[in-house]
């Protein structure tokens, strides 16, 4: 059986430590002010990002690695004699999983699965630490693949959104959504749901309000949660909420499975700063 190499792109939004514990590839989207092009997580970072968006008063682009970049990254390990499995941003975001089935193409059908997390940020990192978890046990590809699919509807990524203005500047709310956002502080509480983000909840008033609905979520549904791994995900969060939120997730579950992440620029850029999100996985 053929050693198995897990690939991902640059949204999925795990920790420096876990793609090295793991052993797990990066390719990383891209983030686009004007005619400069930077790679999401290697030349740019999320502090960089919101000071040229303040800077420049513009949003940039975000962009997909092209199918060369795919080919150039499963050759390397289809020489070396290992199979592959590829997790990334929903395929009803981007055009990132529809390259990597092109480059997919260049190579023997059994020796490269792409699973579509039909998720975002977390969401798609939740999948990525089962599959490492069953690479440790020595699973082949094959099975991983298998195993991720099964897991693709049970993934809770849900957040919510400080302000409106992002959602505003991407063409993603109208100017009236974000002026009657602003008056009644409505902090929109997002889930995604069969690949599509959905409005799930409107609440008013501080964050913190909205976190405790989506906490409220979590107790609700405790007996189906994966306990091994929750994760908050959050760009850029006060100080004082990031605690509140571990404090508060730490006496429903286990605080030594919580996992925190920052946000990279390409999940950041579409969400804005100060948002925040506990993604898990249902049983």
């Amino acid at each position: 059986m053929n050693k198995v190499k897990i690939i991902v792109d640059s949204t999925v939004d795990l920790t420096e430590e876990i793609y090295k514990k793991y052993d797990i590839d990066v390719l990383p989207l891209n983030i686009n002010f004007g005619e400069k092009t930077y790679k999401d997580g290697v030349d740019i970072d999320i502090k960089m990002l919101f000071e040229k968006v303040e800077t420049l008063g513009v949003l940039p682009h975000t962009s997909a690695c092209s199918p060369s970049i795919f080919v150039e990254c499963f050759k390397k390990y289809i020489d070396q004699g290992m199979d592959i499995i590829f997790l990334g941003l929903s395929s009803t975001f981007s055009t990132t999983f529809q390259n990597a089935n092109i480059a997919k193409a260049e190579f023997p059908d059994d020796r490269i699965f792409l699973v579509d997390s039909k998720s975002l940020s977390t969401g798609t990192g939740l999948l990525v630490l089962k599959a490492a978890r069953l690479v440790k046990e020595g699973k082949s590809a094959t099975e991983i693949a298998i195993e991720l699919e099964k897991s693709v509807p049970n993934v809770v990524a849900q957040f919510t959104i400080e302000e409106l203005e992002y959602l505003h500047k991407g063409g993603r709310c109208s100017g009236a959504s974000k002026i009657f956002g602003h008056i009644f502080h409505i902090r929109p509480y997002i889930k995604v749901i069969d690949g599509q983000m959905v409005v799930y909840k409107k609440p008013r008033g501080p964050m913190k309000i909205a976190v405790n609905e989506q906490l409220q979520d979590v107790k609700d549904s405790l007996d189906k949660i994966d306990r091994s791994a929750v994760i908050i995900t959050h760009s850029l969060v006060s100080d004082e909420l990031l605690e509140y939120t571990k404090t508060e997730l730490g006496k429903l579950v286990d605080p030594n499975s919580i996992i925190v992440t920052t946000s990279g620029c390409v999940i950041s850029a579409h969400c804005g700063k100060g948002c925040i999100g506990i993604l898990y996985l249902k049983k």
